[in-house]
């Protein structure tokens, strides 16, 4: 079983949090770092979507858009490149991880700025285009600043580290939705997505004040094949495990499958309750933001407190009984702002509890030498399977109702709840206390 590891230099209050950023510069980074995470998904997916519609895109078309992000569930591909090969220019500079990740933030500003000057109402090609760069720039940021957070800190910092991420992702993803809806309100599409590029440069600034790993300094001398490249840490990752490697691999498939279900159906939900859109993005972009904030960080005491097995299975039993908020809210059957607020911050706690959670139990399976293709790998598994079943949800609402949908997205979790605890008892990762060297 996987016990806790208490160090004295981790203190879980609000104070301690503070002092971890003013005495470390990892977590400071991260907190940046998370924020530029937090902005292209949403510029590329929801926040694109209102763009479209007033400029008179059908909806069938709008819909077939939200592949754009398909960059975000294949990222596991080009990841072990990145792990490989140095950057062009900025290697010497920055080394590989910081490297990959400034370049990866300066096309992802440029993507911005193509979708900007661009016309979809008269010139969609031209968005789908600049759409797809700047999925697959985040995409690839995604899988460098991962790579870098499970080698720059040690295990027993990890939680800590992804709890810092998490909420500076929080504030992007606050800035992409609200922020860029009520830029283009005022000024207009191309302000707010020129207003976004800007704001990129956050992550930017710090990508250059983070520590790199030493390893990362060294020049990767051996550039296997293709074939060598991407199945090696598939390969290494299975190895490692033995026989564990299934439950453990069906178990991060599922763990966030009941959430995908739910979020693909939770707004037609509340639009089906006659809820504005005003109360709508008040209690669930601005209310919701300080309920996911408080989730994050009451993880990281949580796996403090109980281990961070133990956690993983609350979460995953929390993460998947919170959607009965939104079945309750189902039944009530009529726009009870109460209501609606109190299954938003159930459903949102939980959520962000649970994503912590699995955050860092992924990032203690993977090997330092190969952290971001590995990373990459589970992050898309974890991913593809509710993805594709999200696209029958609509289907299968119309046939059983929001209430019944929302009860069965809360009964997938109870076989993955009891893969959770299976694993919980047999199998733990190995956790290595050794911090890392990294360059001051």
């Amino acid at each position: 079983m996987h016990a806790p590891t208490l160090h004295p230099e981790e203190d879980s209050s609000a104070q301690g949090w503070f002092a971890h950023l003013r005495g470390d510069r990892r977590y400071a980074a991260m907190l940046g770092l998370g924020f530029s995470m937090g902005m292209p998904y949403l510029l590329v997916y929801s926040t694109q979507s209102a763009w479209l519609s007033e400029a008179g895109v059908p909806l069938h078309t709008i819909g077939l858009l939200a592949e754009l992000t398909i960059a975000y569930k294949f990222k596991f591909v080009w990841a072990p490149f990145l792990d490989k090969y140095d950057p062009p220019l900025l290697a010497g500079w920055l080394g590989r991880r910081r490297g990959w990740i400034v370049l990866s933030q300066i096309a992802i500003i440029a993507a911005l700025a193509g979708v900007a000057f661009g016309d979809p109402a008269h010139f969609i090609g031209w968005t789908i285009a600049f759409s797809l760069a700047l999925g697959f720039a985040g995409a690839t940021q995604d899988v460098t600043v991962d790579g870098w957070r499970i080698v720059a800190a040690p295990a027993h910092k990890q939680s800590m580290m992804t709890a810092f991420m998490e909420a500076g992702y929080r504030v992007g993803a606050l800035a992409a939705g609200a922020g860029a809806l009520l830029i283009a309100d005022r000024w207009g599409w191309r302000a707010s997505y020129l207003c976004m590029g800007a704001l990129v440069s956050v992550g930017a600034v710090a990508a250059l004040v983070a520590p790199e790993p030493a390893s990362d300094l060294q020049p990767k001398r051996a550039h296997p094949g293709f074939v060598a490249t991407v199945i090696a840490p598939i390969k290494e990752l299975v190895t490692r495990l033995g026989p564990w490697a299934v439950p453990v691999l069906v178990l991060i498939a599922g763990f966030r499958m009941p959430g995908y279900l739910t979020s693909a159906m939770a707004m037609p939900l509340f639009k089906s309750l006659h809820i504005s859109d005003t109360d709508i993005a008040t209690v669930t972009k601005l209310f919701g933001f300080w309920i996911a904030i408080g989730g994050t960080f009451f993880a990281t005491f949580v796996v403090r407190k109980i281990g961070l097995m133990s956690t993983l299975l609350v979460g995953t039993i929390a993460g998947s009984a919170s959607h009965l908020a939104l079945a309750w809210l189902a039944a009530e059957g009529r726009s009870d702002y109460l209501a609606f607020v109190v299954a938003v911050s159930i459903e949102g706690f939980a959520y962000a509890f649970a994503q912590v959670v699995l955050i860092t139990y992924m990032s203690e399976l993977v090997s330092t030498e190969l952290a971001a293709s590995q990373y990459a790998l589970m992050t898309s598994l974890c991913a593809l399977p509710g993805s594709l079943l999200a696209g029958a949800s609509g289907f299968l609402v119309e046939r059983v109702g929001f209430e019944h949908f929302f009860v069965g997205t809360s009964l997938i979790g109870i076989p993955v709840a009891l893969l959770a605890w299976f694993v919980w008892r047999n199998h733990a990762p190995a956790v290595t206390a050794a911090e890392p060297a990294t360059v001051e």
